[in-house]
């Protein structure tokens, strides 16, 4: 696994989501992040890049939100109000876990034993002046290529 970097203002968040698109080649993945570190803002950029119609809201009460996508679906999870694994089974989440549609989650580290073996990992950091840094890791075998733009740690 390697970690590539991108640093962008918020204006131009439409264009990093479709480069971070370009390098997600499994379907969970977990978004890290402070509280208001835009990990809800930035799934909607990527909603979009993936060619949906709906706007992503933050699922913190409903615990998922449900997205269209052209021939898929995003299961959105905010697991900040979870407080046991047992709660997650209550709401059926293996029917989730299992169903080979995109599972982007926050919070994932309340249901840490159950996070799918194949995720990658998207960390938002706030920045100054409406910037942020996103770290994304990458499975380096499954990368042609890199966008120019990116930084590599």
């Amino acid at each position: 696994m390697k970690t590539i970097e991108f640093t962008y203002h918020l204006n131009d968040i439409e264009t990093t989501a479709n480069s971070v698109l370009n390098l997600l080649h499994e379907k969970a993945i977990l978004f890290n992040g402070d509280m208001g570190a835009g990990k809800t803002t930035f799934i909607n950029a990527l909603l979009k890049a993936m060619r949906s119609d709906d706007v992503a809201t933050s699922p913190t009460f409903s615990i998922v939100n449900e997205y269209s996508l052209p021939n898929d679906k995003v299961y959105h999870f905010d697991f900040y109000r979870i407080e046991s694994i047992e709660e997650a089974y209550n709401f059926g989440i293996e029917d989730y876990l299992n169903s080979n549609h995109w599972l982007f989650m926050e919070w994932s580290e309340r249901i840490e034993e159950l996070i799918p073996e194949n995720h990658q990992t998207i960390t938002i950091i706030n920045l100054p002046d409406n910037k942020r840094l996103i770290k994304t890791t990458v499975n380096t075998t499954n990368t042609t290529h890199i966008n120019a733009k990116t930084k590599s740690i």
